[in-house]
């Protein structure tokens, strides 16, 4: 297959660039992946609708990946439980290596393609969950044989890749191939890639949690409240919702440990 992200870069002798030249290079070439990541949009919803269905019944979110597709992969479900309050079992991020590759790459972890279904296994997946596979390359042994065992098995699966008619596509029931173009530095899909990806991955678990009724409004109700900053902003959250003072609205909340029930107990006065 032809590999979109491997080729060659539009801009020659990098080395002999300012830093002006080198930056407005790159922003230049980021410019091109929201344009790119728009153009896939009612893929992404078909993903998300698909998702919804799992995920509404208790099944399970899970990403797989490498590098930095799968280090992706794992901040984005990291990030759900603070956010919107949900187990940390519900999203769970998988990477080629284990906890180890998110700081340091494991050699030849990626190409096990035992490794992935092993890693999924350890988690008890069912056909009540959904897998999505991360990989810019769209080959990665790890993903593709992954989600082939996923499919074996009645899973449903999608996945995030920047080329196109690639095997872990071939692989996914909802395949979203975000062709960004050569990156500003030949074959580093940390970059524009690894852009796309991010971008799409927020897509995913922002929608599916609105869907899911963790968000009132546009207000993120049931994010943990973990520290100051976060205290204060559903302190504030709460203000904007009733006519009440600060310290009103802050002692119910943390007496209620959450927004959402702090509006509760205002709305049953």
């Amino acid at each position: 297959m032809l590999k979109v992200t491997e080729e060659p870069s539009l801009h020659r002798h990098l080395e002999k660039m300012s830093s002006l030249e080198l930056v407005t290079g790159i922003n230049q070439e980021d410019k091109k992946v929201a344009l790119a990541v728009e153009s896939v949009l009612p893929k992404v919803a078909a993903l998300i609708d698909s998702l919804y269905e799992k995920m509404k019944d208790g099944g399970r979110l899970f990403y797989v990946g490498a590098g930095t597709s799968g280090r992706l992969g794992v901040v984005d479900a990291s990030e759900c439980p603070p956010t919107f309050g949900v187990s940390h079992e519900w999203v769970i991020g998988l990477i080629a290596g284990g906890d180890a590759a998110i700081r340091k790459s494991v050699e030849f972890a990626e190409d096990d393609v035992n490794l992935c279904w092993n890693d999924l296994n350890e988690h008890g997946i069912t056909d009540a969950d959904f897998v999505i596979g991360i990989a810019a390359s769209g080959t990665t042994p790890y993903v593709v044989n992954g989600l082939k065992e996923c499919r074996a098995n009645g899973i449903r699966t999608g996945c995030i890749t920047c080329n196109e008619g690639s095997p872990m596509a071939d692989n996914a029931d909802h395949p979203i191939e975000v062709v960004v173009g050569p990156e500003f530095l030949t074959g580093s899909t940390r970059m524009k890639s690894g852009t796309a990806q991010k971008l799409v991955l927020n897509m995913i678990t922002t929608s599916v949690m609105i869907k899911l009724g963790r968000v009132v409004d546009n207000k993120m109700v049931d994010m943990q409240i973990s520290n100051n900053k976060l205290v204060d902003r559903a302190t504030k959250m709460i203000i904007s919702k009733f006519d009440i003072s600060y310290e009103e609205a802050n002692k119910i909340l943390l007496k209620e440990g959450s927004v959402r029930n702090a509006l509760k107990v205002l709305e049953a006065k």
